[in-house]
């Protein structure tokens, strides 16, 4: 069995109160990679937009990116099935995909869908808690709503990625 290592209590909600070193060092790089990534596969839409607005935008990209990895830690859904409570406030805390597009000046309208879809899908696979169809439903709601983000009009190519990531972390 891999060694754990301890999490300092502040970060508990991100990533639980153990992890493997493989784990975190997974979330860690897939984290800082995803928005170095964007910015040099997508540099021309970065180009007329003011720093502090890439870094608000990159620095939630990189959390949606590494919140995506950590939720799939079995350390991280034993904290969340321990504290329900603590499920329900990071459902309804997770707004990151609008300050996002307002960082890249994407479509606010298209965030707030997915923004809205999301969370009301997070929301019903969360109440299935203990239904057998839990994982089904998550994975017929996260088809969906990755089908419907990608058909909405004039959707900005990082956007597409980010909210499909965005999808995943809840």
């Amino acid at each position: 069995m891999p060694k754990k290592i301890n999490i300092h209590p502040q970060l508990h909600d991100v990533f639980s109160e153990q992890q493997t070193l493989i784990e975190l060092m997974m979330v860690i790089i897939f984290g800082l990679s995803v928005p170095v990534i964007l910015y040099l596969v997508f540099g021309q839409y970065f180009g007329q937009l003011p720093t502090w607005k890439i870094i608000l935008a990159m620095v939630f990209i990189l959390d949606i990116a590494a919140g995506c990895i950590a939720n799939f830690t079995k350390s991280t859904n034993n904290f969340y099935d321990q504290r329900p409570k603590h499920r329900w406030i990071f459902i309804a805390i997770h707004f990151h995909i609008i300050i996002v597009a307002y960082g890249l000046d994407a479509d606010i309208y298209n965030a707030v869908y997915i923004w809205f879809y999301t969370i009301i899908a997070a929301s019903i696979v969360n109440l299935l808690k203990d239904n057998d169809l839990q994982i089904f439903f998550g994975g017929f709601l996260l088809t969906c709503g990755l089908g419907l983000g990608l058909m909405l009009t004039d959707t900005h190519p990082i956007m597409a990625i980010v909210q499909s990531l965005f999808m995943v972390i809840l």
